[in-house]
C-alpha cells in the first residue's frame, strides 16, 4: 500500500509556481493567511488530473466542481482558513467542503493579498480597465432566468466567458496615463524584480475624463454587471463630472484609499462602508464600489489563469525530466522498478480553469415596472 505523507508531484509544482508569481512575503501578514492552506496527501492508485481550478472564493459549490472535474488544485484568491481551527468537522459547511476535498485528493492554495500587491497583479489589473488596456468582449451578455416574481427580474452577474484583449500601449484607445504605487511595501519584504509592490494604486490621467467614459469602461471590463454601484457629491452631475486621479484598490480598500490628507477623484474598489463612502463624497470624491469579488474576478480570466498556464508548464517540464532521468538512472544502476507514482511524470498535459461555479453572493435584481 502506498504511503500518504506527500502532495502530488503536480501539486508541488502548482505551489512553486504560484509563489514564484506572487510572492508570499508581499502578502499583508498582519491579518492574511496565504499560502498552501490544504494539503491532500498523493494517493497514485487514484490519480488526478494535471488541472488547476482558479476560483476566488472556495464554495459547496465550487468544491463539487473541483471534484468533478478530477482537479489537482484548487487556486482560491481568498483563504478558506483564515482564523485558528479549533475543531474540524462536517457541521462547518467550509470545513465539510475541505474534508470533501482532502478525501478527493484536491489541495488549496491562497495568494489573497499578494495578488492583491504584486506588480501586474489585481491592482495593475483595476489600472487597465479603468484606462482601457484591458477591453472585454462587448457581445450580449446571457441572462438568468427569470424568478416568478412580476417586479424583479432574477439576480444577473457580472459574466466572465470572454478574455478580454490587451489594448496596445500605442493604441488610441489607451487613455494617456501614468501609474504609481499608494502604499509601497516593505523593502525587507519585496524579492528582486518586484519593486513597484505594494497595497493599492494610483493613476493620473494626462488629461482629466468624463466620469461616464471610465464607467462604460469599467462595465465591461468587469464583464457587464446589470449595475454599478456609485456615490457621487450631492451637489454635482454624473455627466458633468471630470476624473483627473483614480485610485485602484481590489476587495474592500478604504484602508488603503481613504488614507491621508488628500485623496482621489474616483475611488475605485470592491467594498466600502456607507459612512465611508459619505466620507469620501463630502470630500468631493467619487466611488465606486462593485460588491466584494466583482473587483477582482475577472482578473482571474484576464491576467492569472495564460500567467499561471505558462509557468506552470514550465515548472511541471523541468520537475518531469528531473524525475525520468533519477528513475532512468536507478534503473541502470539494478534499482527497484518504477512504481505507479512514476507514472504521473509520463503525463505531460497541464491545464488551468476558470471556475464556472464561483461568484459574488451578491447579484442584481432589475426593476420591472408597473405596481
Amino acid at each position: 500500500m502506498a504511503s500518504l505523507t506527500s502532495s502530488s508531484p503536480f501539486t508541488e509544482a502548482v505551489v512553486t509556481s504560484m509563489r514564484k508569481l506572487y510572492p508570499e512575503s508581499l502578502a499583508d501578514k498582519s491579518f492574511d493567511n496565504t499560502g498552501l492552506l490544504l494539503e491532500a496527501p498523493y494517493d497514485p492508485a487514484r490519480r488526478q488530473k494535471n488541472s488547476v481550478l482558479l476560483a476566488i472564493d472556495l464554495t459547496t459549490a465550487v468544491a463539487d466542481e473541483a471534484i468533478k472535474r478530477r482537479d489537482s488544485a484548487i487556486v482560491a484568491y481568498h483563504p478558506i482558513i483564515f482564523r485558528g481551527l479549533k475543531s474540524v468537522t462536517l457541521g462547518d459547511t467550509q470545513q465539510k467542503s475541505l474534508l470533501r476535498l482532502v478525501q478527493n485528493g484536491i489541495s488549496v492554495y491562497s495568494p489573497h493579498t499578494a495578488v492583491d500587491t504584486v506588480p501586474g497583479g489585481m491592482a495593475d489589473w483595476l489600472c487597465d480597465v479603468v484606462t482601457g488596456t484591458w477591453q472585454a468582449d462587448k457581445s450580449a451578455s446571457r441572462q438568468l432566468p427569470g424568478c416568478g416574481s412580476s417586479l424583479y427580474s432574477a439576480p444577473t452577474y457580472p459574466q466572465q466567458e470572454t478574455v478580454p484583449t490587451a489594448v496596445s500601449a500605442q493604441s488610441s484607445s489607451q487613455i494617456p496615463h501614468t501609474r504609481s504605487t499608494i502604499h509601497p511595501s516593505l523593502p525587507a519584504s519585496i524579492p528582486e524584480g518586484f519593486e513597484s509592490a505594494g497595497a493599492g494604486r494610483l493613476v493620473t490621467f494626462n488629461q482629466a475624463q468624463p466620469l461616464t467614459a471610465l464607467i462604460d469602461l469599467i462595465g465591461h471590463g468587469i464583464g457587464r454587471p446589470g449595475g454599478i454601484p456609485i456615490a457621487t457629491p450631492q451637489s454635482r452631475s454624473v455627466d458633468d463630472i471630470q476624473i483627473r486621479t483614480v485610485g485602484m484598490c481590489p476587495g474592500s480598500g478604504s484602508g488603503v484609499l481613504l488614507r491621508g490628507d488628500s485623496i482621489p477623484d474616483l475611488l475605485f474598489t470592491g467594498e466600502m462602508s456607507h459612512h465611508e463612502a459619505l466620507a469620501a463624497t463630502e470630500r468631493g470624491s467619487v466611488v465606486i464600489s462593485l460588491s466584494h469579488s466583482n473587483s477582482e474576478r475577472g482578473y482571474l480570466r484576464a491576467v492569472m489563469q495564460n500567467k499561471l498556464l505558462r509557468e506552470l508548464s514550465l515548472t511541471w517540464k523541468a520537475a518531469r525530466e528531473e524525475a525520468l532521468l533519477a528513475i532512468q538512472d536507478s534503473a541502470k544502476q539494478g534499482g527497484a522498478a518504477p512504481t505507479k507514482t512514476a507514472d504521473i511524470y509520463e503525463d505531460v498535459e497541464v491545464d488551468v480553469s476558470v471556475s464556472e461555479a464561483d461568484r459574488d453572493p451578491y447579484g442584481i435584481m432589475v426593476w420591472r415596472g408597473g405596481i
